[in-house]
């Protein structure tokens, strides 16, 4: 005998076989938080909630800008390693602090 008795049978489903998220699959959703139906509204808040949960906004946001230094003084901080960057905005700003602006 050489079938296994106690196989069970697959739960494996085909990826292949799920339907197409189209947008009117996504008008005839019904949006849930647990088992509770809610606004659309409302699941977009906590939508956007859960995916800005471990990245709280920033009390004083920072700028992305392109600027340019001099070879040695960005090799320099770069050597204290990570987080030169920042260490280099607190020098700038430690800077303004003794410097008043003209």
């Amino acid at each position: 005998m050489n079938g296994n008795k106690h196989a069970m049978e697959s739960t494996w489903v085909d990826p292949d076989d799920a339907p197409e998220l189209t947008s009117e699959w996504f008008e005839r959703a019904i949006p849930m938080i647990g088992g509770r139906v809610v606004s659309k509204e409302e699941f977009a808040t906590a939508a956007r909630e859960a995916l800005y949960r471990d990245h709280p906004k920033a009390k004083t946001p920072k700028l992305a800008l392109t600027v340019r230094y001099d070879a040695d003084i960005v090799a320099a901080f770069k050597a204290t390693g990570k987080g030169w960057q920042t260490r280099m905005n607190t020098v700038l700003r430690d800077w303004l602090q003794t410097h008043p602006a003209a």
